[in-house]
């Protein structure tokens, strides 16, 4: 049976430790910690800093499910504030921002107990950039990364995303074929599968050995990437999680809803509420 977390990106309006409090209080077992302001930006981060949220995750009784490394609106491109600095930048000297903080956040996933990163997969193409070009790119750039990894013994998840280099989990397959190592995984985004038309159902067994971590929202029958609560876009969920269940993971799910930063309390509930009573209907089927 796997287990459901909450992203801590929906609480940028607090501080890391009452937004452990109250996603613990939503019920949730996990927490999805964003290495990023406000919460745990990895380059800024004392170690008074890392214990505090190691106390305040064991007096809640939260385990981390995944660190996000994905966002970086620390750096505050004015371009998007989570795809950039992206691996292919065309400057090398912006690149390595997300190539540094990177390597520090797989660091902090091991002083924090964590199992795994999700980064983003490549970034948007620059123009006249090919795919093959920006791969090499994303190659070189990971490489390093890959082994800190290894060296700290963390999964390093490519999260494909819709607008970005890896879009498709055929995209990703092609990327991840030419680099051998056990630490690079997927994280499986189930809404950004429904975007691009992958039908989730359909791939969670097609990409069973490479998920690490899913991540898991609704998103509207436009098929535009916009974040939803569970249940109130158009994606059918019985079939998801049975294909979940089907494939014997029993790691984390974590529910992602960083658009909600004005209630995240009520988002998380009504997801949770939700995704429960559509697991326990789609068991019974």
């Amino acid at each position: 049976m796997f287990k459901l977390a909450y992203s801590s990106n929906a609480y940028m309006n607090f501080s890391v430790e009452e937004t452990i409090r109250r996603i613990a209080a939503l019920g949730f077992a996990g927490l999805e910690l964003l290495a990023d302001v406000p919460h745990a930006w990895p380059a800024g981060l004392l170690e008074e800093r890392k214990q505090a949220i190691r106390d305040c995750l064991a007096d809640n009784g939260l385990a981390i499910s995944n660190v996000n490394g994905f966002m970086m609106n620390a750096v505050a491109d004015p371009r998007q504030p989570y795809w950039h600095p992206s691996w292919i930048e065309p400057d090398a000297h912006y690149r390595a921002i997300r190539r540094e903080h990177t390597k520090r956040t797989i660091q902090l996933a091991g002083e924090l107990g964590a199992s795994c990163i999700q980064t983003e997969p490549g970034g948007p193409l620059n123009p006249g950039q090919t795919w093959r070009q920006a791969a090499e790119v994303f190659y070189e750039e990971l490489m390093p990364c890959i082994e800190v990894a290894e060296d700290e013994g963390i999964y390093l998840l490519i999260e494909p995303e819709p607008g970005l280099m890896i879009e498709t989990f055929e995209q990703y397959l092609e990327f991840v074929g030419c680099i051998n190592s056990p630490a690079v995984g997927l994280n499986f985004d189930i809404g950004h599968a429904f975007c691009v038309g992958q039908q989730p159902e359909d791939w969670i067994p097609r990409m069973a050995e490479h998920t690490r971590h899913y991540h898991i929202e609704d998103i509207a029958g436009s098929r535009v990437h916009a974040h939803m609560i569970p249940g109130e876009g158009a994606i059918d969920f019985a079939p998801v999680l049975r294909a979940i269940q089907e494939t014997g993971y029993d790691g984390w799910v974590t529910v992602e809803l960083y658009p909600y930063i004005d209630n995240p309390d009520d988002a998380g509930r009504k997801a949770k509420a939700y995704l429960e009573r559509t697991l326990q209907r789609a068991t019974e089927e």
